[in-house]
């Protein structure tokens, strides 16, 4: 019998955002593949569900539910998973079978501290917080906004740099273990052909709110977007993004339409793990502009997307974060700063773009597959 290793993180919440639901999948079907039992590990609440006044929405449940199934089932999960709802009920495994599977286990992966259930914490002997997005949580503890750490045994983060020097991130007095983004190769085969186009997914804003850090704002995707804004005019090629931008930002739909991107809703293109997958594999390369939090930080973040376009054989040119100094930047990945060298880094691609798609999978498989990056971070924890 599979030793089981649970990965507690928000699916349900996001219907219709494949690429959302693929970073999560990456660690449960890694594990699978490292010989765990994963168990995925979601929940809903009321408030999840409300409506823009605050009412319960069954509908909003329904669809939430409905597309956590969905996801489920894509990735062969049914019955290795628990949908936490309000009071004792789930959906899949039961509280008492996920009691007893999360107290068998090495430890238990809380992305974000997102499962905030004490007593599924205190049947685990190791709880590890995952920081998906380095800056918010650690800036929030330092600005006395909200602790996500509290009741963790480790700490791993996607900011590579988090606690060395040069990155403004702030410790907090927690030991950092710095990962990759995993991406299981299976999963992302070589994509055949060759395309012009560039893309990418991604949200306006997002979730969180500008942090005011220092004498600083520190900002989301939007504030770094609107400087790379006139890189489809300096191109011989398409820039395509799969954006969530809210109607309110009008004027920076303009902006962008008026550069020569072209804009889509994600939902449409990329709106279950299937067809994001096939948004990314039909991309000619993938265009990457992080958050300005990423950047500004110096974080050494790296996109769980990106992971997925260099696995596909879809060369990268993306904003650098910090990870330049760790990862190859010259052939497959394209690291940039300015829109000068975006520009430029784009034609290199375009240039020899059958090298660069060789070496995208050469990345891929050199430092973000799941069997290394997990396995690695396993052996770091402890938790072999």
């Amino acid at each position: 019998m599979r030793t089981p290793l649970p990965v507690a993180a928000s699916i349900a919440q996001r219907p219709g955002y494949g690429g959302h639901a693929w970073a999560f999948l990456q660690y449960v079907l890694g594990f699978r593949q490292l010989g765990y039992e994963p168990i995925l590990i979601d929940r809903l609440t009321a408030e999840m569900t409300s409506d823009a006044s605050g009412r319960p929405s069954p509908a909003a449940r329904d669809a939430a539910i409905a597309w956590f199934e969905q996801v489920v089932e894509f990735a062969g999960l049914r019955d290795s998973c628990s949908l936490l709802l309000d009071g004792q009920r789930t959906i899949g495994l039961s509280r008492s079978d996920l009691i007893r599977s999360i107290g068998a286990a090495p430890c238990v992966i809380d992305v974000m501290g997102f499962l905030g259930d004490p007593e599924l914490l205190a049947a685990s002997d190791m709880v590890v917080f995952l920081d998906v997005d380095p800056g918010f949580p650690q800036l929030w503890r330092a600005l006395g906004q909200a602790d996500l750490f509290s009741g963790h045994d480790r700490h791993v983060t996607l900011g590579a740099n988090v606690g060395q020097a040069g990155c403004e991130i702030p410790g907090c007095g927690v030991e950092w273990i710095g990962m990759r983004p995993p991406v299981v190769l299976d999963e992302w085969p070589v994509a055949p052909g060759c395309s012009r186009a560039f893309r990418s997914v991604g949200s306006w804003r997002g979730p969180y709110d500008p942090i005011e850090y220092g004498e600083r704002t520190l900002g989301l995707r939007a504030h770094e977007l609107r400087a790379f804004a006139g890189l489809p005019r300096r191109v011989d090629a398409e820039f395509s993004l799969a954006l969530d931008i809210d109607a309110a930002d009008g004027r920076d739909h303009e902006l962008l339409a008026d550069n020569g991107w072209l804009l889509h809703d994600p939902r449409a293109v990329a709106g279950s793990p299937a067809r994001y997958r096939d948004f990314v594999s039909s991309s000619g390369a993938e265009i990457a502009i992080a958050k300005n939090i990423y950047v500004a930080t110096n974080s050494g973040w790296f996109s769980d997307r990106s992971a997925c376009f260099l696995a596909s054989g879809r060369p990268v040119l993306c904003q650098d974060t910090g990870f330049a100094g760790s990862l190859p930047v010259e052939e497959g990945l394209v690291a940039f700063a300015t829109l000068d060298e975006a520009a430029e880094g784009a034609d290199r691609i375009l240039g020899d773009w059958p090298r660069h798609a060789r070496a995208a999978r050469d990345v891929a498989e050199e430092f973000f597959d799941s069997r290394k990056v997990l396995g690695e971070l396993l052996a770091k924890l402890g938790a072999e």
